[in-house]
């Protein structure tokens, strides 16, 4: 391994010279096809981090989505269902946990998630590579990749597609720095380690949260730990739904990722699923239109003249009320914080979009009124006493 790498540029094109380097020793990473960017490589290391963890904490193969240094998904391995399947476009072929693990990353937003970063927690192995090949991805990163794995990933991107690999026994330093303005700042690195035993103080009436909220809780920590502040995040199933990050204001958080949970659960409505698509019509093109159908704009792609462009046939809108009624099914979500909530709105919000279990710092001297207003609803919520900015 070198100690250096040289980069086309920094982290746009006008900055130059770029690289990076190691102060001490080599680089944890090897780069086994293409040319990442810088960008390309703080969406690496910190989304290597995130599946890292998210292994560590389940036990369960991981996988994330990255776009500009925050997640735009991520997930664990568990099974997909037919519906699951069926959004996600994985086809009827058999998944490994892996690939159903990035299936779920890379699925439960799929606009944001166009272009990503990918980051593996384990070898990348065949179906994976297969699922990515279809995808339109900057790079992935993993700690390693099957032979026949790695020959699928190299001729995306007329070849040209980011492959890292990292060692996994790699440990950074505990110290870290970061220069900003010419003036270097040093930190200790946030080494908490998110697991069961952070959600035990729970304050609400409703002291129960089972089992699989709490590795949704733990994935909504663990993802946010790696987010841009502020930010929360819905978690429903193993997976990231709903992630509302790098706003001002945490009401504007909460209203943006529970609007990303409601698309991610409209999309699971019949009309959603029997959507007549022509068979010409690509990837993005598909994404782009299921999002807009869903929206209050729907009529940008059901106008006559325009429908013609997209459908075979002219589909029925989703009506508001159709809307209201499918998602007032949605329930069983979690809902995590990387700090704590200042008001009760924030939680009848969250509850809109199905949350029951609740993970945040607490500390705000209106505890009492988002604890009660927790009560009303009869959702669980734990504070954890600790704050998880990241910038």
């Amino acid at each position: 391994m070198a100690t250096e790498l040289e980069l086309k540029y920094g982290c746009n094109p006008n900055q130059k010279p770029a690289r990076v380097f190691m102060q001490q020793g080599e680089l944890p990473i090897t780069v086994r096809n293409g040319r990442p960017g810088y960008i390309n490589l703080l969406d690496a290391l910190n989304s290597w981090q995130l599946v890292r963890e998210l292994k560590a904490a389940t036990g369960l193969p991981s996988a994330a989505s990255f776009k500009h240094v925050s997640p735009a998904g991520a997930a664990v391995g568990l099974p997909l269902d037919e519906t699951l399947r069926k959004i996600y476009f994985t086809g009827d072929g058999e998944l490994s946990p892996l690939a159903c693990a990035y299936a779920r990353a890379r699925g439960a937003d799929r606009m944001s998630s166009f272009g990503d970063w990918i980051a593996l927690s384990d070898t990348c192995d065949l179906t994976t590579a297969k699922l990515i090949q279809h995808e339109v991805s900057d790079g992935i990163i993993a700690p390693g990749y099957d032979d026949d794995a790695l020959e699928v990933l190299k001729s995306k991107r007329k070849g040209g597609y980011n492959i890292v690999e990292i060692d996994p026994a790699y440990t950074p330093a505990p110290i870290e720095h970061k220069d900003v303005f010419g003036i270097t700042f040093e930190q200790g690195r946030n080494e908490l380690v998110i697991d069961r035993a952070l959600l035990g103080n729970i304050v609400t009436r409703n002291q129960e949260i089972p089992e699989e909220a709490m590795i949704d809780l733990m994935i909504s920590l663990i993802t946010l730990k790696y987010t841009q502040s502020n930010w929360v995040c819905y978690v429903k199933g193993g997976q990231a739904i709903g992630i509302g990050a790098g706003q001002q204001s945490r009401i504007h958080c909460t209203r943006l990722a529970g609007n990303k949970a409601d698309i991610w659960w409209l999309r699971q409505h019949p009309k959603a699923l029997a959507l007549p698509f022509r068979e010409d019509l690509g990837r993005a093109n598909r994404d782009n239109a299921i999002d807009v159908y869903l929206s209050e704009q729907s009529e940008d792609v059901l106008e006559e003249g325009v429908w013609q462009q997209t459908f075979t046939v002219r589909p029925e809108p989703l009506t508001a009320e159709e809307k209201r009624e499918w998602l007032s099914k949605l329930d069983g979500v979690s809902l995590g914080s990387d700090a704590f909530f200042p008001f009760g709105d924030n939680i009848k919000r969250a509850r809109r979009s199905g949350v029951r279990y609740i993970a945040q710092p607490g500390g705000s001297i209106r505890d009492d009124q988002v604890i009660e207003t927790c009560n009303q609803y009869q959702m669980a919520m734990c504070f954890t006493g600790i704050r998880l900015f990241h910038h």
